[in-house]
């Protein structure tokens, strides 16, 4: 057992086992300060932290608040830096059911394919596999996150290394998970559609006592697709627990299951550098007997509150996670475009990726004042361990051949594949040991003018261990341990009381590991870290008290990517580099007391400002970012009873891959819902979506692995609150 390792298990203990004593030894419903101390200072107002287990954080489709972005409880409007929430009403109001269907309203955010085996996204021109986040946590394994246990969706954009660690390149996705808050539910939710979709979700709730509240949320669904021979069946089921022995402590407990089985689909491949029109939408490529993705997750989480007498604020989170998962697909070869004469080529390959989290963090807030200037500080640190296994098999058609070729007209084959390693590909361990401490002031110095300032100290200590004995190098360990600094730095001004402008620069690296740290050689235990920074100034405006608007520029750096040395094979040299320039806005809330809207624009420029490849050169565009992408959602409710829906989602034209050869075209979808409230006590719900049945492709994995989008879609939900 490696030293690092030993010693990340003991602070990971001591930071909790210190939380719990803290709050045993100050038992007393204390949150005011003493008379005297610094936080009580007569030329400054200072809001003391209490324990809270429900907050106004949003009305409707409007967030107004987050306790992610700066890890204190913050407005939007003081917060420097771009967020976008979809709260728990849009969710329900778009049908939404997962991470993919929340995106296409974030300015800025597209979905990425993924393999049709794990969620990633592209945010500010920069992909990942695992800038998500739950509660403030790392979630990086690479699975399916559904929304039903969900209460809200934040994307913070920019790098923002200071709370959230290495990586979040472009920015990060959050979830805010239900938790058990003392409120008694009963609700279940039934819901049916096109392509034989079922699922059931249900809610409930409340108090056990004066001091402890429960609560579970579960899930099950089957469905097929529109695509040929696809189809998935996913379950969870998620209790919390929460304790609040005085009104100074709060204890949170929650375990989730969840499992997601589903026949996987890389989409379809292109002809001519677009996507192979003559498919259609449903025609699948490759051998879906054995195109299968399983993935199972167990997740234990604890969070503990406690205000001292003092007005300090500790929180303690840790939060466990085991993922087994397994995918397998025979699709269409990525290098590989239909040609003139109407045939395509498969590939064929598995994987087995295993990955344990073991997360710890402890934030210490204080408010308090230097004479008029009033601070709220925020010291913490964050220990991590995780563990991976990943061991990769490549597919060999009948004469031992790594590709087959298949007419595209019928490109379904269920011919024998026979599964082995070859010397490329990766079987290898990882133990990745995580320590960080991190400072924050956030400083008001007059009604009209506050700051934020903070930094973070970073120890990423990877050891790789190979388990490919097809090489020479079967057992060869490599290491590399980084020492990251991560600062921020934001204003804002407040001129007039519903207007903030923001000005904020930040900075985050991202080992040469990787976001999923499963690689590391000789070349790159000898490169140092892509490093991102962000530029941004920006408005946010409350034109009326529920009706918000914000807006912000920005340019994104990131250096240091690699790009193979001719002269020294398995080496870099570290000249590549992308630049984005965007714009992103976004219109929020009521319009009026029966009309909401959630409308977000973004104009983005990513380029390749740095070579990474021989075809990946200075002046392309960086893949699946359009110039402009356009999303709306309006509810409107006619009366109590009768309500309706209208989107639209809209990009135009944007590259499968940064080589810049494959276009994917522009398109506009629009989707439509009905409400109907049959009672107090049940309610209807029908969601459309692509209305007028339009042909789009909305995302792409590779040239030849892309997604084409839902035809028209038609889904029936009733929920019952019993």
């Amino acid at each position: 057992m490696r030293t690092h390792g030993n010693t990340i298990r003991f602070f990971l203990a001591a930071t909790f086992l210190t939380s719990i004593a803290a709050t045993t030894g100050h038992a007393e419903p204390a949150v005011k300060p003493k008379p005297g101390s610094a936080a009580q200072n007569a030329n400054a107002q200072v809001e003391l932290d209490t324990i809270t287990v429900e907050s106004g954080d949003s009305v409707g489709y409007l967030a107004t608040r987050t306790s992610t972005a700066t890890k204190t409880d913050t407005p939007l409007r003081d917060v420097p830096q771009s967020v976008s929430v979809v709260t728990k009403e849009q969710i329900k109001d778009i049908g939404a059911q997962r991470l993919e269907d929340v995106v296409r309203y974030i300015p800025g955010v597209v979905w990425h394919q993924g393999e049709n085996n794990r969620d990633q996204v592209v945010i500010r021109g920069q992909s990942s596999t695992a800038d998500f986040f739950v509660n403030g946590i790392r979630d990086d394994a690479q699975i399916f996150r559904d929304l039903y246990n969900v209460e809200r969706v934040e994307a913070i954009k920019g790098p923002n290394a200071l709370i959230f660690g290495r990586g979040g390149a472009g920015g990060v996705l959050n979830r805010v998970l239900k938790e058990a808050d003392g409120v008694t539910r009963r609700e279940v939710t039934v819901q049916g559609g096109s392509f034989a979709d079922r699922r059931i979700s249900v809610d409930a709730g409340g108090r056990a006592s004066d001091t402890v509240s429960a609560r579970i949320n579960a899930v099950y669904e089957k469905a097929e697709s529109y695509r040929d021979y696809v189809d998935l069946e996913r379950y969870g089921i998620n209790p919390t627990l929460t304790w609040t022995p005085t009104a100074a402590t709060s204890i949170k407990l929650s375990y989730e299951y969840f499992h997601d089985f589903r026949h996987q689909d890389r989409g379809v491949p292109s002809q001519n550098g677009q996507p192979y029109f003559p498919a259609g939408y449903s025609t699948f490529f490759g051998n879906p007997q054995l195109s299968v993705s399983p993935a199972t997750s167990h997740i234990v989480m604890a969070k503990i509150d406690h205000v001292f007498d003092s007005g300090l604020k500790v929180t303690n989170q840790t939060r466990y996670q085991h993922t087994d998962r397994f995918y397998q697909n025979v699709y269409p070869n990525g290098t590989s475009a239909v040609t003139a004469g109407g045939l395509a080529t498969l590939a064929a390959y598995n994987n087995t990726n295993n990955r344990e989290n073991l997360i710890n963090q402890t934030d210490w807030t204080y408010k308090l004042a230097t004479g008029p200037i009033a601070h709220t500080l925020l010291v913490g640190t964050e220990f991590a361990e995780q563990k991976s296994y990943n061991w990769r098999n490549t597919g060999f058609f009948p004469g031992n051949a790594q590709t087959m070729t298949v007419s595209a007209a019928n490109p379904v084959s269920f011919v024998p594949v026979t599964f082995s390693g070859l010397a490329s590909d990766a079987r290898n361990r990882t133990n990745l040991a995580v320590a960080a401490v991190f400072a924050q002031d956030q400083l008001k110095v007059t009604r009209w003018l506050e700051f934020i300032a903070g930094v973070r100290f970073e120890r990423f200590d990877l050891n790789y261990v190979n388990l490919n004995a097809q090489g020479p190098t079967l057992g060869q360990t490599f290491n590399r341990v980084d020492n990251l600094t991560s600062p921020r730095v934001g204003v804002v001004l407040k001129p007039i009381e519903p207007l903030s402008i923001y000005a904020s620069h930040s900075v985050s690296y991202l080992p040469a590991s990787g976001d999923q740290f499963n690689s590391l050689t000789p070349g790159l235990v000898a490169s140092e870290p892509e490093k991102f920074v962000n530029n941004e100034i920006g408005v946010k405006y409350d034109i009326m008290p529920r009706l918000a608007f914000t807006a912000a520029v920005y340019q994104l750096d990131r250096t240091n990517s690699r790009f193979p040395d001719p002269a020294n094979a398995g080496f870099f040299i570290l000249s590549g580099a992308t630049r984005a320039r965007g714009l992103e806005t976004s219109l929020v809330g009521y319009v009026m007391d029966n009309w909401q809207i959630s409308a977000g624009y973004a104009y983005t420029d990513a380029r390749i400002v740095g070579n990474t490849s021989a075809t990946v050169v200075a002046g392309n565009r960086v893949a699946l970012v359009p110039y402009n992408q356009f999303s709306l959602w309006n509810r409107y409710d006619f009366t109590e009873r009768w309500g309706a829906g209208l989107g639209v989602v809209s990009m135009s034209d944007f590259y499968a891959t940064s080589d810049d050869t494959v276009r994917l075209p522009a398109y506009t979808r629009v989707d439509g819902a009905l409400f109907f409230n049959l009672n107090r006590n049940w309610k209807g719900q029908i969601n459309v979506e692509n209305l007028f049945g339009v042909r789009y492709y909305p995302t792409a994995d590779a040239n030849n692995n892309i997604t084409p989008g839902s035809p028209r879609a038609i889904r029936v939900s009733v929920t019952g609150n019993l």
